[in-house]
């Protein structure tokens, strides 16, 4: 098992670190282009993700706050949560629920209304002197 991990590890770190280099910015890469970092990550096995990753936090811990996070990523320690630029759902709508209101207290003076004819519903026809109307 040890003798696996002695593989594992070094793979496991050029991968994340990879990813990584592929997620970056321009700024993150210290100058290099990412042709060049990939062969320090793959050429130097532990040594090579290993630089990669602590120049890059260090170049994003020294932004700090001043550039959000990207889209989709979680922010990091001391960056504040992004807000969504729309509702999660149509229930944490306020426009949506406001509408839903006003339907609902729409319907209950309906039913109010038709109630209150001597039970007739909707749709139904009754005759006053041989008229025959819709309601």
């Amino acid at each position: 098992m040890l003798r696996a991990m002695v593989y594992v590890i070094p793979i496991a770190l050029a991968i994340y670190a990879l990813i990584d280099l592929s997620r970056s910015q321009v700024v993150e890469r210290n100058g290099l282009p990412v042709p060049a970092w990939v062969a320090v990550i793959v050429l130097l096995p532990v040594i090579g993700p290993v630089v990669w990753i602590l120049l890059s936090r260090q170049r994003r811990r020294e932004q700090g706050a001043a550039r959000p996070p990207a889209p989709g990523r979680p922010p990091g320690p001391g960056r504040p949560r992004p807000r969504r630029s729309g509702p999660v759902a149509p229930d944490d709508d306020p426009d949506f629920l406001w509408r839903l209101e006003q339907e609902r207290r729409r319907q209950r003076a309906r039913d109010r209304d038709s109630s209150g004819e001597a039970g007739t519903e909707e749709g139904t026809t009754t005759e006053d002197d041989g008229d025959t109307t819709e309601r």
